[in-house]
């Protein structure tokens, strides 16, 4: 059964980049909806990035069942960073949970994030809960090629993060929306949180096999692309600079 929909402003937006899913969403909506439904006012933002099968003609039929949903379409390919932002700035929620398309995200974590951000809720200064893949359910290499990277970026940017590439997150809509944006930022949220004076917390988390579709990532480009985002990242950390103000009465 669908919820009415709401018109007012939702508590929470779940902003899902996807590329090439059509299989994965139907599937991923409805784990959502179930996840969320009656613990508190959503909306979900899906945020297609040019597919080149049918997930656009997918979601868009979608919609007429499950009134939380909105779609984005990206007119031309834009990359999973550029996707999450755009969806960001199109959700009307104050908070917003991300996942990843592909389905090895559990929806059902969502709620275990937000219990999170509720029991801190005297600490105003935690924007960012992190997903924590403690059970990674991915081939032996790609495993392997995530430990060697979470290793060096965690020794070159100290952000005391252990998995920063899992993709279901919690943050506040507002300080992400202050944080410097360029491609594949969304591997970078809690070093580029703690840049901007905020504190994060990584949360263990549930994470599944793909079901089906092919992974858009090899071990060889990530590798290639990540050594110049970190440099690139140690360079704002090393830039960067956090100074409380006060307005005088």
């Amino acid at each position: 059964m669908s919820a009415p929909r709401i018109d007012t402003a939702p508590q929470l937006s779940v902003v899902v980049p996807v590329f090439n899913e059509r299989d994965n969403v139907a599937p991923l909506v409805h784990e959502i909806t179930a996840a969320l439904r009656g613990r508190t006012d959503f909306e979900i933002v899906y945020v297609d990035d040019h597919s080149r099968d049918d997930t656009l003609q997918v979601l868009q039929a979608l919609k007429a069942e499950v009134p939380e949903l909105r779609v984005i379409h990206h007119v031309t390919q834009s990359g999973q960073s550029t996707a999450v932002r755009n969806g960001v700035k199109a959700a009307r929620g104050t908070w917003i949970a991300t996942l990843d398309g592909d389905g090895q995200n559990d929806p059902a974590d969502i709620p275990k994030l937000l219990d999170k951000r509720d029991s801190a809720g005297a600490d105003e200064g935690l924007k960012l809960f992190a997903g924590w893949r403690v059970n990674r359910q991915d081939s032996g290499s790609k495993r392997w090629a995530s430990r060697w990277a979470n290793a060096i970026r965690s020794r070159m940017l100290r952000d005391d993060t252990p998995d920063t590439g899992c993709g279901i997150k919690l943050f506040e809509r507002a300080a992400f929306l202050e944080l410097p944006y360029f491609d594949h930022m969304h591997r970078y949220l809690p070093a580029l949180m703690q840049r901007a004076g905020w504190k994060t917390v990584s949360v263990p988390v549930n994470h599944r096999s793909r079901s089906t579709g092919v992974s858009k990532y090899n071990n060889l480009n990530r590798a290639l692309v990540g050594i110049s985002d970190l440099r690139g990242v140690a360079w704002l950390i090393k830039r960067g600079k956090v100074t409380a103000v006060r307005e005088l009465s």
